[in-house]
């Protein structure tokens, strides 16, 4: 263990006997210098860190504010020697936050099946159903406005998350909202049955441009990526799609195990990418012998906003020769891997531990992928909602086509 390392172990573990002091009701000076003693025979580094307990000891004392509770000094000590890493992918995830997280890696969460948003700092709350889900189901309209959840008045002090932790909850149970219909000038009360609400990360459909080529958005990579995808080429294909465009724009990554599993949809054998970790031999992971569209053209489309699993699955497809990519600009370049651990109080710390590489081992960490073609988009193009790289990529594949009749 190198030396800052037993530094920031030694900085935890003091911050940690502090706060059992705090929750016992016994933070003094007699207890800091039992512990400063008590540590000093563990570690030859804990004497530097006398001053964090002469420091403290002085704050406790003549602070004239308000000191801080202890979970507020835990997470603080937490996110400062996380800070000192300097990586900005190893971070401290708060209980509620990383609740979130979870659900939405996971694809489904409990709750009405409805996005919450305010478009203008202290202004109305809004809501757009989810489509098949409670809150469309029992009459939220696309626009609602949000007055109030189970008679608790929605104010401009509520945050968005407020809003959200006061709409969810357990599957089965029933929430109360109250909302202004658009263009209504009363309230109405609708009762909605909270469900296992599906968090969808593909959206597709047949571009009216060329009802031959189907197009594939995937926002996230999440556990059920893969089946929606392989849901979207098979329904595609029935509608007559005989070419694919898979738009990764904008999509900042997930799990690693959904970007293998959507690139083995594509792949036939072959490695998809190669990991390497700190004391570890090199992982290899392989597509299998089994694919769903090992032959349909396709483009990929990416822009800066496509990162860590996105760029395994751009960076496997362009170098197996399988796909081109097409975009505005070279990718993110996030190819570290984070170990999530889950802490006792539903907190998590996410550590950086390993580097993935394409394979033709291209370091994805900070270089991100190039496309294959670069696509300039004007000021006229946005003036106009016009998606030039969608286009090109049209482009693209009547070329890649006309090559191979």
């Amino acid at each position: 263990m190198s030396e800052r390392l037993r530094n920031l172990f030694a900085m935890l573990l003091l911050v940690l006997l502090a706060v059992s002091a705090f929750v016992a009701g016994y933070f003094t000076n007699d207890f800091l210098e039992m512990r400063r003693g008590e540590v000093a025979v563990q570690t030859e580094d804990a004497f530097e860190f006398a001053l964090f307990w002469e420091a403290w000891g002085h704050i406790e004392n003549n602070f004239l504010g308000e000191l801080p509770t202890a979970k507020e000094l835990t997470y603080g000590a937490i996110q400062g020697s996380v800070a000192l890493l300097g990586d900005p992918y190893t971070f401290f995830v708060e209980p509620v936050e990383r609740e979130i997280e979870r659900q939405s890696l996971q694809g489904t969460f409990g709750g009405i099946g409805a996005t919450v948003s305010r478009p203008e700092e202290g202004g109305p709350i809004y809501l757009e159903p989810i489509p098949g889900n409670p809150a469309e189901m029992a009459g939220i309209l696309s626009g609602d406005e949000l007055l109030a959840v189970d008679g608790v008045e929605i104010t401009p002090e509520f945050t968005v998350q407020q809003v959200v932790d006061l709409v969810r909850g357990e599957k089965g149970t029933k929430v109360v909202l109250t909302v202004l219909h658009p263009g209504e000038t009363e309230a109405v009360d609708i009762e909605v049955e909270r469900g296992d609400i599906l968090i969808p990360s593909v959206s597709y459909r047949l571009l009216r441009e060329n009802e031959q080529v189907g197009y594939i958005q995937l926002t996230r990579f999440s556990g059920e990526s893969a089946n929606e995808i392989e849901t979207a080429v098979l329904d595609l294909q029935a509608q007559g799609a005989t070419q694919l465009i898979l738009d990764l724009r904008g999509n900042g990554g997930g799990l690693l195990d959904a970007a293998v599993a959507v690139a083995d949809h594509f792949l036939t054998e072959g490695p998809i990418l190669y990991q390497q970790s700190r004391g570890e031999e090199e992982r290899v992971y392989e597509a299998t012998s089994e694919t769903l569209a090992p032959d349909i053209p396709l483009m990929i489309l990416v822009d800066g906003g496509s990162a860590s699993s996105s760029e395994i699955l751009a960076g496997a497809l362009q170098d197996r020769g399988r796909a081109l990519l097409v975009g505005s600009s070279p990718t993110f370049g996030k190819g570290s891997v984070q170990l999530v651990y889950d802490l006792s109080d539903g907190s998590s710390v996410h550590v950086t531990s390993s580097r993935w590489f394409t394979p033709d081992r291209h370091q994805l960490d900070q270089q991100g992928l190039q496309p294959d073609i670069l696509v300039t988009v004007t000021q006229e193009d946005i003036d106009n909602g016009r998606d030039a790289v969608l286009n090109q990529a049209l482009l693209e594949l009547q070329k890649l086509v006309q090559l191979e009749e």
